[in-house]
């Protein structure tokens, strides 16, 4: 049976590989925003130096063999509220990828960093919900050349969101209760098909009514276990009475 199995994965691996498909998505250009409830965030960018140049109008030296200019990027990024953390680098399907983390110090100043000007995010409370809406325009739609692209390549727009969700739009996909992504193809990225983020959300924490819940059964648990030394107690004094 182990061997059959063996035989089935390794048959449906090699159909994969000759249908030109994968396993695992692969995106060409990624922002990831960790946003918390005082505005504040941390933003993850992973893109390829080709898709930077194609949709922000940068002029980064496309070829494979290339370096990533860490300094340049770190200054695209860089603004009075968006404090860089690090620039990494990789190297996949013959393309270069820059990898960023960026601190900011409020996601509604996001938009004035050239890098992140295609998006107009709001965050606000509304009553006893927050809000948060965000329109991706058009991209800057430089032509980069051949750089290997087959026109299946993705774009992914990723919030992870500090609070339960109340409202989002039917068609995102929600991943592990508190994470909204929405994906578009590079192709249709570049020719400035918009995107718009509207998701509402709770005005407390995950994190703090995990911590709260986490100290509330460490109270019930110190109180049994006090209550059970007690009633062992109790029964010993007893026992000795009765001796």
């Amino acid at each position: 049976m182990r061997i059959r199995a063996v035989v089935a994965l390794a048959i449906a691996l090699a159909t994969v590989a000759c249908s030109g498909t994968s396993l695992f998505r692969q995106y060409e250009y990624e922002e990831e925003i960790y946003l918390s409830l005082d505005g504040t965030a941390t933003v993850y960018v992973n893109t390829s130096i080709p898709a930077l140049n194609a949709l922000r109008g940068t002029s980064f030296n496309t070829s494979p063999n290339a370096r990533v200019d860490r300094d340049a990027i770190r200054a695209l990024y860089s603004s009075p509220t968006t404090h860089v953390v690090w620039v990494r680098e990789s190297r996949r399907n013959g393309r270069r990828f820059a990898h960023v983390r960026l601190e900011a110090d409020d996601i509604t100043k996001l938009s004035s960093v050239p890098a992140f000007a295609w998006s107009t995010p709001i965050f606000r409370r509304d009553g006893d919900e927050f809000v948060f809406r965000d329109h991706i325009a058009a991209a800057a739609n430089r032509d980069v050349g051949n750089v290997g692209w087959t026109g299946r390549e993705l774009t992914a727009f990723r919030l992870h969101l500090p609070s339960k969700i109340t409202y989002h739009p039917k068609e995102i996909d929600i991943r592990r209760g508190n994470i909204l992504a929405w994906e578009q193809p590079l192709t249709d990225r570049l020719k400035g098909l918009p995107l718009d983020i509207d998701v509402r959300m709770q005005t407390q924490s995950i994190l703090y009514r995990t911590l709260w819940l986490f100290a509330a059964t460490f109270v019930v648990v110190v109180i049994g276990f006090v209550a059970v030394i007690w009633w062992v107690l109790r029964r010993g004094a007893r026992h000795a009475e009765t001796v």
